[in-house]
């Protein structure tokens, strides 16, 4: 990655010389499976005599022309074409080849096993459209964009413009010349070829303008793909966003395509979104992952408008994308959709997300310092999403919801098609509510950290409470003590219910509030702060109400409230302010009952985590072991063909640590124990397969067996997975090779693979490989593209030894390589960071 970065002081100067207004990009998609043909014409204009660069990263540069005159090619150097002694009005043209990639950056060449087909997509965001075409890569030199597109005739190809007729090439080729697009940052251009499945249809937008809408599939996927449904969203998104925001929908057509091996959940490319495949639902899913489904559908759309429409002039302002988009579509999934309970979803799922990160060493204010690429690409995280999300919803409660969409409508129209930075946004919310948002914003949005509240309470003798008050603290760090919007809830056992008896809403500020008004009131079973979820603040159970919901949380009826619950026992728990143990009985005494998919998938994710990691090491296997049993339990006792028994299934499969739990999972497979309403379809026959290989009761053959009877993209991942879960030196030597040691494996599969290699259950033969993990930072680094990197970086450290000997060397390498670049020392410090907490809740499990 060396001559790749870019700094915000260049772009800075960059922006200060130079003003783009055009490019006129044509590609040749038929020249072979490695290389393309990219040319590209800018126009610009300049200070004259100044100098600059232009980005691009390609094989080879065949010929570069500044007003006429040809360039000698050695210009191009380190991703960039120098270009000196510029005229007042510019026109670049650049000829070359770039490459296809198979990491999801770039334009990404993905060929289906089923069928054999071809199919392109582009994922720009961050740098990536330098991949591609030459181009000035930053947000705020906006432009229009033309492309013309030479592919095989019988593709599909979509960009950000309606796609044109084609016109015939010879020998079954193609061209296609789209309009160019409205003024746009380059990184939400996009292209999509190929011999993709389509059906269309339209809305009226407010405008009164119809919009055409596309959805999109590879061929060998599209029977299982529910159009209609994501159609159906996609209006109510519509009419909710074009209502709320005041503006009408920008683009001049919506397409939605899902597209193979995608790196994230989806990309904003103006008119024409890009979503991974996971959303294409082949076998059965939990409800949490069809919710998420239409967060995303919802997130991507919102981005319409703010993203794409108003952009950042930089990435520090990245949270104006994400963590809006994040609320927007969490408010809009509630309050248009039947997923009402998304708020629910919302605390399970993003917030524990926020708080998690936030306790990081590499946790940043919500507006971060973002200094070049390399610091915002480990910038897209928790703090960007889902705290931004949550500040922003406290916001809106703090300014008033009404007043708040105000700001947004304004804040559209005065900066549509431009760029803009934070006090742009709070200029327009001060304007519609009247509020004065500096003390508010230098609290919330330009420092780091998580305040914790916790309830003190005095009784008296007839048990009434005498005095209450809210304590709040701050880390050390980050000592910053700031203002909260939060309610009091009192639940109270009545029969077989905990019922909220009262409840208040008040204003939280200082390390010491006191609440007056609870004065009197008999003190209830369980008393929860930030009742409604409305303030972004871990929360503290006094004693009495920890025992309350240890017992009984699954009587609360309100699945917010059980969310609040299960968030606070979660972070006592890896805070050490509660035993592990406590966790793992809490977990199997009460998830059984939990109606909220998302909660249900969360918390399942947080129990195995604490019996591979958190548990004292010398309980650890007698605690594996009796998560599995639970499991199991839950998975016989659950409701036929439910969402918990899909869930429970999935994770005693997991979390199998015995042969009796293999053979289990070996005879649910094989169709010898039945579960009733449980089928075995191709997914979850995988989930076994890699349980079984994890346990060491399949062979490669057994896997390669598999394999041939699902030779689909899905069935590779699952495969490389199983293969890299075997638990024998061998297999994770081979897995390692063919991970670290080439770079052939495209990015999913190295994703997938990389989660087979630390399986918990083969813990023990990841020791080996300690040392030979830091080797291969730094060169793994240079040499592969970032989202490979991040993948190798992140998925194959040891984490589950989760011991001191893990923890010191982590420490050694981060103080032998204080020079290595700052986003790669991040990364190793978050894994430090992870093992570090493991072994402070493993001394208070002792």
């Amino acid at each position: 990655m060396p001559g790749e970065n870019l700094t915000r002081i260049e772009a800075q100067e960059r922006r200060a010389v130079i003003d783009t207004e055009s490019y006129e990009i044509a590609l040749d998609l038929t020249t072979g499976a490695e290389l393309f043909r990219s040319t590209s014409t800018i126009r610009f204009a300049a200070t004259e005599g100044a100098s600059t660069f232009v980005d691009l990263i390609a094989e080879r540069v065949h010929r570069i022309t500044l007003n006429g005159v040809d360039i000698d090619t050695s210009a191009f150097a380190d991703s960039r074409i120098q270009l000196e002694n510029l005229a007042a009005h510019n026109v670049l043209t650049v000829d070359a080849d770039a490459r296809y990639t198979n990491s999801g950056e770039g334009l990404h060449r993905f060929v289906d096993p089923v069928d054999g087909e071809v199919y392109l997509y582009s994922q720009f965001e961050v740098p990536d459209s330098r991949r591609v075409f030459a181009v000035f890569e930053q947000p705020d030199l906006k432009a229009t964009f033309q492309f013309t597109i030479t592919a095989p005739a019988p593709w599909q190809v979509v960009s950000n413009s309606p796609t044109p007729e084609p016109v015939p090439a010879g020998d079954g080729v193609a061209t296609w010349t789209f309009e160019p697009t409205p003024r746009i940052s380059s990184y939400i251009t996009a292209l999509i070829a190929g011999p993709y499945e389509v059906t269309r249809s339209e809305l009226t937008s407010s405008s009164g303008r119809v919009i055409p809408l596309g959805v999109f599939a590879r061929k060998s996927l599209w029977q299982y793909l529910d159009a209609d449904y994501v159609f159906e969203k996609t209006r109510q998104g519509f009419a909710y966003f074009e209502e709320k925001f005041g503006v009408a929908y920008p683009f001049a057509k919506y397409d939605q395509l899902f597209v193979p091996e995608f790196n994230a959940g989806a990309m904003e490319n103006a008119g024409a979104v890009t979503f991974t495949e996971t959303y294409v639902f082949r076998s059965k899913v939990t409800d949490a992952v069809k919710e998420r489904r239409v967060v995303t559908i919802l997130h991507e759309l919102a981005h319409m408008w703010f993203g794409d429409l108003v952009t950042m002039k930089w990435w520090n302002d990245l949270w104006l994308n994400e963590s809006f988009a994040e609320w927007a579509s969490t408010i809009a999934t509630a309050e248009a959709t039947e997923w009402t309970e998304a708020w629910t979803t919302f605390n399970a799922m993003e917030k524990s997300w926020a708080y998690r990160q936030d306790q990081l060493p590499s946790t940043h204010p919500v507006v971060a310092e973002i200094n070049d690429l390399e610091d915002v690409q480990v910038n897209f995280d928790g703090i960007t999403y889902a705290k931004g999300g949550s500040v922003l919803k406290q916001l809106a409660a703090w300014v008033g919801v009404e007043a708040f969409f105000a700001g947004v409508s304004a804040y559209f129209q005065k900066h549509a098609w431009g760029n803009t930075e934070l006090p742009d946004l709070l200029t327009e919310l001060e304007t519609t509510s009247g509020r004065d948002l500096s003390g508010w914003s230098k609290k919330w949005l330009e420092t780091a950290g998580v305040n914790t509240l916790t309830p003190a309470v005095d009784e008296s003798v007839d048990g009434t409470i005498s005095k209450f008050s809210i304590i709040q603290t701050a880390p050390a760090d980050y000592p910053t003590i700031r203002p909260h919007r939060l309610g009091i809830g009192f639940y109270d056992l009545q029969g077989d219910a905990l019922v909220r008896v009262h409840h208040i809403e008040l204003d939280v500020d200082g390390d010491r509030t006191d609440v007056a008004e609870l004065v009197g009131h008999r003190r209830p079973d369980l008393i929860l702060l930030n009742d409604d979820d409305l303030a972004y603040a871990k929360i503290r159970l006094d004693d009495r109400s920890l025992a309350t919901a240890v017992a009984h949380l699954s009587k609360i009826s309100d699945p917010l409230a059980r969310s609040l619950v299960w968030g606070a026992a979660w972070d006592q728990t890896r805070d050490a302010e509660a035993s592990a143990s406590a966790y793992v009985q809490l977990v199997l005494g009460n998830i059984a009952t939990e109606t909220e998919s998302t909660t249900v998938r969360t918390t399942l994710a947080q129990l195995q985590l604490t019996a591979n990691a958190y548990v004292d090491p010398a309980k650890r296997d007698a605690t594996r072991v009796a998560v599995a049993d639970g499991l199991w339990d839950l998975a016989q006792g659950a409701a036929a063909g439910s969402d918990s028994q899909l869930q429970f299934v999935t994770a005693f499969a997991s979390a199998a640590a015995t042969p009796e739990h293999f053979a289990r999972v070996r005879s649910l497979r094989d169709g010898e124990l039945v579960l009733d309403g449980l089928e075995i379809d191709a997914d979850l026959s995988w989930a076994l397969l890699v349980s079984l290989a994890a346990g060491g009761l399949v062979t490669t053959a057994d896997i390669d067996a598999a394999l041939a009877a699902d030779n689909t993209a899905k069935g590779g991942e699952f495969a490389a997975q199983a293969k890299a879960a075997l638990p024998t030196a061998e297999a994770k030597q081979a897995a390692w090779d063919a991970l670290v040691g080439s770079d052939d494996l495209p990015n999913t599969v190295v994703r997938s693979a990389a989660a087979g290699f630390t399986h918990p259950a083969g813990r023990d033969l990841l020791a080996p490989f300690v040392s030979t993990y830091f080797d291969m930072l730094l060169p793994v680094w240079e040499s592969r593209s970032y989202q490979i990197a991040n993948y190798l970086i992140v998925g194959l450290y040891p984490a589950p030894l989760a011991d001191v000997a893990l923890r010191d060397a982590t420490r050694t390498w981060l103080i032998e390589n204080r020079e290595a670049p700052a986003a790669l020392r991040r990364l190793v410090a978050e894994n430090l960071a992870g093992v570090e907490r493991a072994l402070s809740v493993q001394e208070a499990d002792a």
